[in-house]
């Protein structure tokens, strides 16, 4: 998919509002070869969605040996929106808190003395984390309405030329 396209289809108002969200699913194929997905929170931050996990998650290997993700970001409402996201994973391991884990964790609904407390956890807790770093390759954006899933696209399109023949 050309960026171009990438672009177009993230800068819908949509795909702008579902990249705001606080949670995205995490696909990844585990080091034993299976496939796992995770929800974690993420930041979108006009060009790569960025998560943040501990140094010792288990999810750190497999990325290492296969960087290949795939992303969904959807809301719980029908029509549901969805954004998919496929993309590599780029790992960077940095001492301290990542601003965007701050950031990603600030949306939840905390008083200002809770705040203070669970940074202070947070702060305690880490010496660091790995920022989990995706640029997308590929996206879709399916809202129901405007875009469909592709296999349901063939078969408004099959109905289509079925109706057009049944005219003649």
């Amino acid at each position: 998919m050309r960026a171009s396209e990438i672009i177009e289809i993230l800068d819908r108002p949509i795909s702008r509002e579902l990249l705001a969200r606080d949670v995205t699913r995490l696909a990844y194929v585990a080091k034993d070869g299976t496939p796992r997905n995770v929800p974690i929170a993420f930041t979108w931050n006009g060009s790569e969605i960025v998560m943040c996990t501990t140094k010792n998650a288990p999810k750190l290997p497999a990325l290492r040996e296969n960087p290949m993700v795939a992303l969904t970001i959807d809301t719980e409402v029908h029509p549901p929106r969805i954004l998919l996201i496929r993309g590599r994973a780029q790992l960077d391991v940095v001492d301290g808190i990542p601003d965007e884990y701050l950031q990603m964790n600030g949306s939840y609904t905390m008083a200002p003395e809770q705040r203070v407390e669970w940074e202070a956890e947070v702060r305690s807790l880490y010496d660091g984390m790995v920022r989990i770093v995706v640029t997308p390759t590929w996206a879709k954006l399916i809202d129901f309405e405007t875009t469909l899933p592709s296999a349901v696209e063939e078969l408004v399109r099959r109905r289509a030329e079925r109706e057009r023949l049944a005219r003649r």
